[in-house]
């Protein structure tokens, strides 16, 4: 009789001990663990995509599908960031520091505009009839691509078109230059109107970036 009170009294510590460990929150390191507030989402950022020319050290015709996607891509950022204030990562896209330092701009310009006149959000956009060319202008060439785009927002949506010059650099396909001619867009207000996009260095030009830097501060001052 002894021996099977013993073993009640230690089963009934080792149930104890179990109910104790879960209420401590020793759970085993792969359960799932689910948020106390279920009605809050996490935000997952994903992984960076890389967009890999078709062949090592050169850029063709060929590499037009990875560009059109990135630049797809590039734009969803973009009018997410300026409508929704949503993350962008530049880097993804853009190499040179110049052209990132302005887009940054660019997008704050955007953003601090139509936060102050409009709750509207951008859900998605839808691309129309895109064009693509190829020109081997040396230094491996440039992909030159023109997006017409709807920008589908919460209520209603607006349409515009943006042209890229992309390139391969270290066997990634980047943008090196991005310009939207919008009536009253910043690249309208700030680079001018109907220009023509061909030159894929032109953000290593040190006396149109000093020129561009200063129109930048005419318009930020005139905003203000």
């Amino acid at each position: 009789m002894t021996r099977f009170i013993m073993f009640f009294i230690a089963i009934g510590l080792l149930l104890v001990g179990c109910s104790q460990d879960k209420t401590n929150g020793n759970y085993d390191k792969n359960s799932p663990v689910v948020s106390e507030d279920s009605s809050t989402e996490q935000h997952v950022v994903p992984d960076s995509p890389e967009y890999l020319a078709k062949n090592e050290g050169e850029l063709s015709v060929e590499d037009s599908e990875t560009a059109y996607e990135m630049c797809v891509r590039a734009l969803t950022d973009y009018y997410k960031a300026v409508w929704n204030g949503s993350d962008i990562e530049l880097d993804t896209f853009i190499d040179n520091d110049h052209l990132k330092q302005y887009t940054q701009k660019k997008i704050q310009s955007q953003y601090d505009l139509y936060v102050n006149i409009s709750k509207n959000s951008v859900q998605d956009i839808d691309i129309g009839a895109w064009e693509v060319e190829y020109t081997d202008a040396g230094d491996g060439g440039f992909l030159y691509l023109h997006l017409p785009v709807e920008i589908i927002q919460s209520v209603g949506s607006y349409g515009e078109g943006t042209e890229f010059l992309v390139r391969n650099v270290n066997d990634k396909l980047v943008i090196v230059d991005w310009y939207n001619g919008a009536k009253d867009s910043y690249d309208f207000m700030v680079r001018g109107e109907n220009l023509t996009i061909d030159n894929p260095t032109i953000w290593n030009d040190s006396e149109w970036l000093k020129n561009l830097n200063s129109k930048q501060l005419e318009f930020s001052s005139s905003t203000r």
